[in-house]
């Protein structure tokens, strides 16, 4: 597939794009990579996405197909040849959606309430929940992986793409807090993971520097205290 035919609307520093990236890596599908600001948005990708007006959304064959979710399944159901990244079995796909969403909608929510947390005793909560969402996850993997490396067995599948995706944020949330949370003392299978996972030749290169990303937080923070200052 050509690149002109394959082009991603995002921002290097969003999980959400990131794990496109992973997808259409793993699938070694050449694309055309379309940096967007999130506060000066592109017309392409107010056209591409009138609902949420949020990236990543890809553009394939000029179809937009948006939401991060939506669209690794889509890119392993067009491009359906070996590696597969959704399991072949309803019972495991499911699982494996099931544990996503509660990635997206419970667990990395919780480092935005890490950031703004007021006091040691609100961060110590928020963090016990983060520690306590690793521990299912640890035994997920267990479970899922069968003695095998990732998520999905011998090769990287979908629940490897949606936590992975948070990885570089995690690192970042790490030195911000100066406190481990990947521990190789709690969670000892998840760390051996994330390193094999980043490891991994079509992960390498994408997720940013932590340095880079709490820079790009700290420019986020200021540009939208901005913008609020002026309303």
């Amino acid at each position: 597939m050509a690149a002109k035919d394959v082009k991603l609307l995002g921002a290097s520093a969003s999980p959400y794009v990131n794990r496109v990236q992973f997808a259409l890596n793993l699938k070694s599908i050449k694309y055309e990579f379309l940096q967007e600001d999130v506060f000066n948005k592109s017309e392409l990708l107010l056209k591409s996405n009138p609902v949420h007006k949020k990236i990543p959304v890809l553009i394939h064959a000029h179809k937009p197909i948006c939401e991060s979710l939506v669209i690794v399944q889509y890119v392993d159901e067009f491009w359906s040849d070996a590696p597969t990244i959704l399991p072949s079995h309803p019972y495991e796909r499911a699982n494996a959606r099931f544990w996503a969403a509660y990635l997206d909608d419970k667990w990395f929510p919780l480092f935005r309430e890490l950031r703004n947390a007021k006091d040691e005793e609100s961060k110590a909560g928020v963090l016990g929940k983060i520690f306590e969402g690793l521990t299912l996850l640890e035994g997920v993997f267990v479970k899922s992986s069968n003695g095998k490396g990732y998520f999905g067995g011998e090769t990287i599948g979908y629940l490897d793409i949606v936590l992975g995706s948070f990885l570089g944020w995690v690192k970042a949330a790490e030195i911000m807090a100066q406190l481990k949370i990947l521990d190789e003392t709690k969670t000892p299978a998840l760390v051996d993971w994330a390193e094999r996972f980043v490891s991994h030749e079509a992960i390498t290169g994408i997720i940013p520097e932590p340095e880079e990303l709490i820079a790009v937080l700290k420019n986020f923070q200021a540009k939208a205290a901005a913008a609020a200052a002026s309303k």
